[in-house]
Formats: C-alpha cells, structure tokens, sequence
C-alpha cells in the first residue's frame, strides 16, 4: 500500500480491494482465518500471531452457487457469503471459525465446511443468557477454542501474551469510541457513509495495520472540526444485524440526514465494549463475549428471576439505546434488517416499545440482501426524515 495513502484515502483504497492486504500475508507464510461474527475471540487469534479476516456478503454479486444448498428463505446475508465462498473467493484462507450466534449462521458454517478442505475449522457454541451456567459454558467453549488453535499452531498461548493481544485489541476499540466521539457535535465532521467504510476496513486488515489506519482517520477527521458543512441534518442512529450495506447508508444521507451513531455487527456492538483486564485473561474474555449487545443473547434485568417486570427488561436488553439517543443527540431511529433475520426480527416489536417509551421517531425497513432491494425504501426513508421536527 503506499505511503501516500493516509487517513480515509488510505481506507478507500483497502475497500478497493479488501482481499490484497490479507493474500499478500498469505504469500508472506502468515496463516490466515476468516471469522463472520463479532463473538469470535479475536485476541487468542492475535495471541498466536494468525491474521483475520471478516467475511461480508456482496450486494451486487448475484446469488447463484447455493441455490440448491441454502433455500430462498434462509437468511439472505448468509448466502451471498457462502455463495462468495463456493466461487471461491475465500479460498486464500488457512481457516475458519465460526460461532453459534444464530441458526443460520451455525447451518452455513457446516455447509462451509463440507466443500472446503481447510487445514482448520473450528465451531464456537454460545450460551443465550448471562445466567452462572451459560458463563460457565462459554468460559468451556472459549477453552476448547485456544486449545484448538494452539493444537493447529503447534504451540501455546501463555497468559502474558493473551494478556497483550487483549490490551492492544482493546487500545483499537478505544480509537473507534474517540472516532464516534467527534460526531458528538454537530455538524459531525466526518459522515455515516465515512463511518462505515472505515470499519470495514478495519475488518479487511490486521490489528497493528487497523491501530495506524485509525491513528491517520483521527487526525484527518479532527482537521475538518467546524470546517465540515452540514449543518442543519437530522441526526439518525441506524440499528441492524450484519449491516456491512454502505448504499443504505449513503441512501439515508443522501436526504437531510447524517447518520451519527449506529448500533449494529459492524460498528458500534464490535468495538463499545472492552475485555476486562482479569488476572485470568480468559476470565475477562468470558466476561466480554457475553455481554456484547446482539439480540441472539436475552439479557434480564434480573438474572433467573421468574417473576418479571417487562419495562426493566427493556432497560436491560436496550438502554445503550437510549444513551446513545441521548448522549448523541439522535432525532431518529432506522432499524434495519435483512428479511428471515430471526434474532433481530422478534426484538423488533419489544425494541419498538422501548423507543416508544423514549420518543424517538422510528421506522422499521426490512430488505433482501441485494442492491436491487434498495430502491424501494428510498421513498420510506424520505418520508421518514421529512416528517422528523
């Protein structure tokens, strides 16, 4: 990559082709996994020095490989990434974890591994609570995939270098939360759209490379304070699943709108949440991975209490929601989902509720995983912003 590239140039330019950076690894003899999920514990991958590489789908790449595999009404998402994977687009990788973080990604893990011969797979199962048995069966699950990746590696991990992939993991989520930050005024110096590809060039390349790459985007976007002319946009949080789709993005700002705040697999969820600095570092692992705000894990007000009290249910499961709204300054909410995304799909009339109780304007979209698909919610989303006061 060269020098010249600094800040978001140097982000468009990993979008260019987000595949170079890791394949170029591969030739160098690094081992290369590729992970779907924000539950994958990227720090024991970082401890054995393997790269990692997140998969994401393609909206304008047909579905045509999976048809007879993956059924038309299964999780749409899932299968522009397994079709990518059966045209061979992942094939430069060493390995793959996956993780349990609902059925359709757990189904297309074992396809996946059914028609590639990769040196290594390997299956994480999650708890759906934080109750004391589901922590104790992710400490187990967590362990079960060090010493697997150890096993594969042919060495192991000692807690001093767990202990500093943790911190320098934790050093890039930092970065993230300051680049968020600078959105606090307004007008926001830097876009959604900005936002977005920067994160998924952060997933594109490995942790020393994304530390520098968000060192370049703080300063370049810290530059433009007071400089950047949009004042006067409403400010909007979007709230989704898998949400790596930048049209939608630029279709919401391209209207009066700048999309401040998210929460959802890409953004926010991956990187607001650090891992606590525990004596056992895989304690502090534990005690990160599940906690993480996705609908597939039910967060309690009261853990094992039988007797519930439905509105600090809400608060438990969404009032990062409502800090977000408030701290940000959100005038509207745009939840969006792919069609048959069954985790996020029942959240949404109980999340409604709790941004009822809120007063935030919402509007809930639901699309195919195809840049076609996007056409029809140009007029709903205009609608949307224009009836925001």
């Amino acid at each position: 990559m060269p020098e010249a590239a600094k800040g978001l140039a140097r982000v468009r330019q990993v979008l260019q082709d987000r595949f170079a950076g890791i394949k170029n690894l591969k030739a160098q003899g690094k081992k290369t996994v590729g992970y779907f999920c924000s539950y994958a514990p990227l720090e024991i991958l970082t401890a054995l020095d393997v790269a990692h590489f997140r998969i994401t789908g393609d909206l304008e790449e047909p579905v045509t490989a999976v048809e007879k595999i993956l059924p038309a009404s299964f999780c749409p998402f899932m299968r522009s990434c397994i079709d990518s994977v059966f045209k061979g687009k992942y094939d430069f990788l060493d390995g793959m974890v996956g993780v349990h973080s609902c059925d359709a990604q757990e189904k297309s893990i074992h396809v996946w591994k059914s028609r590639k011969d990769y040196e290594y797979y390997h299956y994480l199962d999650m708890p759906a609570t934080t109750h004391s048995w589901g922590m104790a069966m992710l400490r187990k699950s967590l362990d079960k995939f060090k010493a697997s990746a150890e096993a594969w590696m042919g060495r192991e991990i000692s807690d001093r270098e767990l202990k500093a992939a943790i911190e320098k993991h934790n050093q890039l989520r930092a970065l993230v939360r300051e680049l968020y930050n600078l959105k606090l005024v307004s007008p926001p110096p830097f876009s959604g759209a900005e936002t977005l590809q920067t994160m998924i060039a952060l997933a594109s390349i490995i942790l020393e490379q994304g530390l520098e790459l968000l060192a370049e985007v703080l300063r370049e976007v810290k530059a433009r304070e007071g400089q950047w002319p949009n004042q006067g946009k409403k400010r909007i949080l979007v709230y989704g699943a898998c949400l790596d789709a930048l049209p939608l993005i630029k279709l919401i700002e391209d209207y009066d709108a700048e999309v401040v705040m998210d929460d959802h697999c890409m953004g926010s969820r991956t990187y607001f949440r650090d891992v606590p600095l525990t004596e056992d570092p895989m304690d502090g692992l534990t005690q990160r991975y599940a906690h993480l705000t996705c609908a597939r894990t039910f967060r309690e007000a009261v853990v094992g209490e039988l007797k519930k009290d439905h509105q600090a249910d809400l608060e438990a499961r969404f009032a990062h929601l409502g800090k977000y709204i408030k701290k940000w300054d959100v005038e509207g909410v745009v939840i969006q989902l792919v069609r048959f995304c069954d985790p996020f799909g029942y959240e949404v009339p109980e999340l409604k509720d709790y941004l009822g109780s809120l007063k935030a304007p919402t509007i809930y979209m639901e699309m195919e995983y195809n840049s076609g698909s996007l056409a029809p919610l140009k007029t709903r989303v205009q609608t949307f912003l224009e009836n925001l006061l």
